[in-house]
């Protein structure tokens, strides 16, 4: 399956469906939807940011193409926020997919306002500095919500949380998550016809 292939596929299942067939790749509930009701399905470009510096933010933002997601390692720093309006309306105008920060952002209405989807842990007043340090590392292997996250990975986002995995991971699934989703109507109208929970649960069970 191709990657285009497998991204249109992914932009018709249920997030929450992909977690019956999958155990690994789903970030720390912690960081949540900072845009109620935005929904990511793209292609990971990294930053892992070692010091507070706005400048590494904005050499990120200049290499995202359309379709990507920014994924922002924080290094453990949930003090300063990397991202706030500036930084998401240049985001959405490079055509990212949605921005996901371990770490805090700011300028929450604004945000909301734009509507590019972000995920964080929180917001905060605090925010990078125009550093120009050299320690920042662009498309590398980062840390983001517990999970190790590889440029090019595929992310995917919504109200319910993050996942992130490799094509090939989710390429093996996606199939049976599809087959589940079609199922579930089926299921609910079986419910609201009173029919025995047992019959109905196991019928679905053996579906996905």
């Amino acid at each position: 399956m191709t990657n285009d292939a497998l991204i249109a596929k992914l932009r018709e299942v249920s997030f929450a469906t992909l977690g019956h067939f999958l155990e690994r790749g789903f970030l720390n509930h912690a960081i949540g939807a900072m845009v109620p009701g935005g929904r990511i399905v793209g292609r990971a470009v990294t930053l892992c940011l070692a010091e507070a510096d706005a400048c590494a933010v904005n050499r990120a933002l200049i290499a995202l193409q359309p379709g990507d997601v920014l994924v922002i390692d924080m290094a453990g720093d949930h003090a300063h926020a990397c991202i706030g309006a500036v930084t998401q309306f240049a985001a959405r105008c490079a055509g990212a997919a949605g921005i996901v920060v371990d770490g805090v952002v700011t300028d929450l209405n604004e945000l909301r306002a734009c509507q590019l989807p972000v995920f964080a842990r929180g917001t905060t007043q605090l925010t990078t500095k125009l550093v120009g340090g050299e320690e920042s590392e662009l498309n590398v292997a980062v840390t983001c919500g517990g999970v190790v996250v590889h440029p090019g990975d595929i992310v995917l986002a919504d109200d319910n949380g993050v996942l992130i995995l490799p094509a090939e991971a989710l390429a093996k699934v996606i199939d049976r998550a599809l087959a589940s989703d079609l199922a579930e109507p089926e299921l609910l109208a079986r419910l609201r016809d009173g029919q025995p929970l047992g019959t109905v649960l196991v019928t679905h069970r053996s579906v996905e």
